[in-house]
């Protein structure tokens, strides 16, 4: 049990950020998260960040050789999904992308790293090579703090001296599994680094190594539109039961949030039972390649050389079937408006303001190579998602959004 101080002291914090109460269920700790487009550069290429992103995935889990240096995943800077972040005490704030499919933590992209009495330089080289980008400096130990006061001592934080991809933000809450960080500490390659999640269960701040996340449609270029929940779930951002499938045993899925799934297309079967993850960092779902084709002639859509993503006409669309990811013994289904990207942000992509892109895409492998799918944030904006450590499990529950018309 918590000290009724302690309980009382997080309840405040969640309600003073979240908009609406929480459900306490081992004391959560919410977190507002903004997602922002990288226009910097110009127009985004979405297809082009999340297809590189796949490839390092899978490139990671198929080479023991290239994790141990410190390979991991790439982070898609085209969208980011941000958390502020306080380091340090005083504390400086960070913006640092949330991602489910990295486990470091570091900050110093944007914001330059700020030294205070809490902060402790272990001396140890990090480096960590995304598939479009990359981060190399020292690791120290230093007070992280989340919302307004609740802070996790002796955290390790990654201090980039440089780094390469990272536009508009500072670094990288990684709350991904722990494993993946072996080798990240290059003078070190057996040792992983405790995550911020596990660091809030080894210091008695949660008593379950899960995170509870809350996605909703937008479609403006910056939004307050997500909630990170460490320890529990948030029942406010949900509807009916969260239901449970255990992590997958298929290797290099099985580095990641892997989870098996099946998808039809209608009735029709476009990927039967396979493995794939489910990530926060990959903006688009993304699908083995013969699945691709299987779905782009179910739907009748073209490839748009623009934007690289398939466009259907308003009668395609008026046709369109669901499209249902069959997970356990349950069936997630994307609608019509749910399968498109939002029209009002078609010219950030490079196109037409007048036409309608799908959110689905190819992975660029066939499928049977272990990791044949990425269920990205255009799902998971549709769907409450549990990532539950302890239970070695990942959650879905329907949410107020799942069948809306926003897009």
């Amino acid at each position: 049990m918590f000290p009724a101080a302690s309980l009382l002291t997080t309840l405040l914090l969640a309600l003073s950020i979240a908009a609406s109460p929480v459900e306490i269920r081992n004391s959560p700790i919410t977190l507002p998260i903004a997602r922002r487009l990288n226009t910097s550069g110009g127009s985004i290429n979405i297809l082009q960040h999340d297809q590189s992103r796949a490839a390092a995935l899978k490139n990671v889990g198929e080479n023991t050789l290239n994790r141990r240096t410190g390979s991991i995943a790439v982070t898609n800077d085209a969208v980011g999904y941000i958390a502020a972040v306080g380091v340090g005490s005083p504390a400086t704030t960070y913006n640092l992308i949330v991602d489910t499919g990295s486990s470091n933590t570091w900050v110093g992209a944007g914001t330059a790293y700020v030294k205070t009495s809490t902060s402790v330089d272990t001396g140890e080289p990090v480096e960590v090579t995304y598939g479009s980008g990359s981060f190399s400096g020292t690791e120290y130990t230093d007070t992280v703090t989340l919302g307004s006061g609740l802070t996790i001592t002796a955290q390790s934080i990654g201090v980039a001296a440089t780094s390469t991809g990272f536009t508009g933000v500072d670094g990288i809450i990684g709350i991904g599994p722990l494993d993946l960080t072996e080798g990240t500490l290059t003078d070190e390659p057996d040792t992983t680094i405790p995550t911020v999640t596990d660091n809030l269960y080894s210091q008695g701040i949660i008593s379950e190594i899960v995170v509870g996340i809350s996605f909703e449609p937008t479609t403006t270029e910056t939004d307050t539109n997500g909630e990170l929940t460490f320890g529990g779930t948030d029942a406010t951002k949900y509807t009916g039961d969260i239901a449970y499938t255990p992590l997958t045993t298929t290797y290099p899925a099985s580095y990641y949030w892997g989870i098996n799934e099946s998808i039809t297309y209608g009735t029709t079967t476009i990927l039967s039972e396979t493995a794939g993850i489910v990530d926060t960092g990959t903006t688009l779902i993304l699908i083995a390649t013969n699945a691709f084709s299987e779905y782009q002639s179910a739907t009748g859509a073209t490839l748009d050389r623009e934007t690289g993503l398939l466009r259907i006409t308003t009668t395609q669309y008026d046709a369109l079937e669901d499209l249902n990811f069959n997970i356990g013994s349950n069936t997630y289904a994307l609608t019509a408006n749910a399968q498109i990207w939002p029209r009002a942000l078609n010219t950030y992509l490079g196109g037409s303001a007048n036409y309608i892109y799908l959110v689905v895409n190819s992975i660029g492998t066939p499928s049977g190579e272990g990791l044949d799918f990425i269920n990205g944030y255009t799902f998971l904006e549709r769907f409450y998602s549990v990532f539950d450590t302890t239970n070695s499990q990942v959650g879905f529950a329907t949410t107020a959004y799942t069948d809306a018309t926003t897009n």
